[in-house]
């Protein structure tokens, strides 16, 4: 006759206790494994946004839009997207980093318009008038931040609304847009991706930008 041995109480509750400790282990490196092919995907997008911005300037004598949400639609038929108008943008995952907290909303990048520290820059400039253009932002993570009572200090532009609710607060021209500025006036991501944010640069290239590391002179134009 043979007979078969079952699980001891005590035994089972080891064997849960190991699993609990491996998952334990595990966990951290699963998160940062995700947080980094997110990081990877929102760079991606930066870079396609990058090349739109090459061909758009190769197209328009090296000029390319500096405020608001003009550059989103500007952008469209050079990242496969259909229409000029401002509903048109809203189903590119391009505009979107997987990483911001909203899912609902749809511009999750800010753009360059620093003219000289304190006001905006309005309407077109040329490429050449940034100095070594491979270290100088064109775009950025967005950021996002909660006021007191958990509502978004940031505006969140969803698919039913059109980019005039909100286009003015995606432009970057003042120190405290910076990730050094605080919750209530930072528009430039301090933490999005580890303890930075992706960038796209004037050359096309983008990275990675520590936020202590985000300087005035990485958005002004001379």
């Amino acid at each position: 006759m043979s007979s078969k041995k079952a699980f001891t109480l005590i035994e089972l509750l080891v064997v849960i206790a190991i699993i609990a400790l491996l998952l334990s282990i595990l966990m951290p490196s699963l998160r940062r494994a995700r947080d980094q092919a997110r990081a990877v995907a929102c760079r991606s997008n930066l870079k396609q946004i990058g090349l739109a911005f090459t061909l758009y300037t190769e197209d328009n004598a090296g000029k390319f839009p500096r405020n608001g949400g003009i550059w989103i639609v500007k952008f469209l038929p050079y990242i496969g997207g259909q229409g000029d108008q401002d509903e048109d943008y809203r189903e590119m995952g391009v505009y979107n980093c997987p990483n911001y907290p909203n899912k609902e909303q749809t511009l999750d990048y800010v753009i360059n318009s620093w003219k000289d520290g304190e006001t905006e820059y309005i309407g077109y400039s040329p490429v050449s008038d940034f100095r070594r253009p491979a270290s100088k932002v064109f775009l950025a993570d967005n950021e996002y931040a909660l006021n007191s009572i958990g509502n978004p200090i940031r505006p969140i532009i969803r698919k039913d609304q059109g980019l005039s609710s909100g286009r003015g607060e995606f432009d970057v021209w003042h120190p405290r847009h910076l990730p050094s500025g605080t919750d209530q006036n930072r528009r430039v991501a301090r933490a999005r991706h580890r303890d930075g944010c992706n960038a796209a640069f004037m050359d096309g290239g983008s990275g990675w930008v520590q936020a202590e590391k985000m300087t005035e002179e990485m958005w002004q134009p001379k």
